[in-house]
C-alpha cells in the first residue's frame, strides 16, 4: 500500500502490563514489546513505538522511567540521593514538582552502561517492520540532576548530549524521537536545549523527530506556556518532524504554529492522553479537519497521541490507538 498523505504514530510509552511487572525477565520484556507493536500494527499504526516497557521503574512511576533510566547508567552519576542532596536540589527551585534530584553529578558525563543500540536492537528484533525508538533530550535530563562536577546547566547539558549523540548514528530503526518536556515551559532555555538537540540529531541517519509536550506526571500538565514563544526554536531544530502536544491544548496554539517553516513537517496531537475518554472517530477527524485548515494544505503529515500512554489502562490505550487510525483514515476518506 502506498503511504497515505498523514502518517499515524504513537510517541513512546505504552500502559504497564500486568504480568510483566509480577514476573520480569529479559524474555518477558521481549514477549511485551511484541505484544505491544504488535497491538499498533493491528490497529494500523504506521511507525510505532516499542512501548518503552524495558524502561518503566515502579520506584519512580511519576516520570515512567524517561530520566531515571538514561541518568542512572550515565558514567560520572551518583544514582543515591541522600537528604543533603534533596535539600541543595530544592534551593535551586527549577522544578519544585521533583521534592529531590533524579541523580548527582560527580565526575564527567561518559557512556557508563547506557546501550542504546542493545535496546533498540532487541524492540527491531520482534518489530518485523518500522520502529521508531526514543530518547530523552539532554536538556530535561541535565535539569533534574544535581550538579556537583560542571560549572554550568550549560556544560552539563551538552555533555550528555555528546554522550548521546555517541550512540543513535547506527541505530536499527526507521525513526529516532528526542523527547523534551521542560523547555515549553522554559522558553527562556530554548537555545540551549535546541543545541543539545541538534548535537543529537546531526548523528542521525534515519527520520528524525522531537517530541514536545507541556508535561505529563501522573497525568498532570506541569509546564505552563504556549507554542508562539517557541517557533524560532523549533524553526532551529535539525528535524525532520516534530510531534506536538495539541490535543490537551488551546486552539490558538495552531494559529502560533503557521510560522513554523516548510522544512519541517508538523505532527499534531489528536488524541488526549491526560483523560480516560476514547475519542470518536469524528472527533479525532474533526481536530486533523481544524489543523488542516489552520495551517494548510500539506502541512501536517504526522498523527499521534499527545504523549505516551503509561499513564491509562490497556484497554483504554489501545481504544485510543484504534481511534487514531480510523479518525485519520475517515478524513482522508481511506
Amino acid at each position: 500500500m502506498s503511504t497515505p498523505e498523514i502518517q499515524t504514530t504513537t510517541v513512546g510509552s505504552y500502559s504497564p502490563i500486568d504480568w510483566l511487572a509480577a514476573l520480569p525477565s529479559e524474555q518477558a520484556v521481549i514477549d511485551a514489546t511484541s505484544v505491544v507493536i504488535s497491538t499498533q500494527k493491528n490497529a494500523g499504526i504506521d511507525l510505532p513505538t516499542d512501548g518503552e516497557l524495558y524502561r518503566f521503574d515502579p520506584n519512580h512511576p511519576d516520570t515512567n522511567g524517561m530520566i531515571e533510566y538514561f541518568v542512572s547508567r550515565l558514567g560520572g552519576i551518583r544514582s543515591q540521593v541522600g537528604r543533603s542532596d534533596g535539600i541543595a536540589f530544592r534551593a535551586k527551585q527549577e522544578m519544585s514538582f521533583r521534592r529531590k534530584p533524579a541523580a548527582v553529578v560527580v565526575d564527567e558525563i561518559g557512556e557508563g552502561t547506557l546501550d542504546l543500540f542493545e535496546a533498540c536492537q532487541r524492540s527491531a528484533s520482534v518489530a518485523n517492520g518500522p520502529l521508531k525508538f526514543t530518547l530523552t533530550s539532554p536538556f530535561m535530563l541535565a535539569r533534574t540532576l544535581l550538579d556537583n562536577h560542571y560549572p554550568d546547566l550549560e556544560s552539563l547539558t551538552m555533555a550528555i548530549a555528546d554522550t548521546l549523540a555517541e550512540q543513535v548514528a547506527d541505530l536499527p530503526c526507521s525513526c529516532i524521537q528526542v523527547d523534551e518536556a521542560n523547555v515549553p515551559g522554559s522558553p527562556q532555555h530554548g537555545p540551549l536545549a535546541q543545541a543539545a538537540i541538534n548535537r543529537i540529531l546531526d548523528q542521525v541517519t534515519v527520520e528524525k523527530a522531537v517530541h514536545f509536550c507541556f508535561g505529563n506526571y501522573g497525568g498532570q500538565t506541569i509546564q505552563s506556556g504556549a507554542w508562539k514563544p517557541l517557533v524560532d526554536f523549533l524553526n532551529g531544530l535539525h528535524t525532520d518532524h516534530i510531534v506536538l502536544e495539541l490535543a490537551h491544548r488551546p486552539s490558538s496554539d495552531l494559529e502560533a504554529l503557521k510560522q513554523v517553516g516548510d522544512h519541517i513537517a508538523i505532527g499534531i496531537g489528536v488524541i488526549d492522553i491526560k483523560v480516560n475518554h476514547v475519542e470518536t472517530a469524528d472527533e479525532v477527524a474533526s481536530r486533523i479537519d481544524a489543523a488542516v485548515k489552520a495551517l494548510g494544505p500539506g502541512r501536517v503529515k504526522w498523527v499521534h497521541p499527545d504523549c505516551g500512554f503509561w499513564m491509562l489502562k490497556r484497554s483504554v490505550a489501545d481504544r485510543k490507538i484504534e481511534a487514531l487510525v480510523a479518525g485519520r483514515d475517515l478524513f482522508l476518506g481511506r
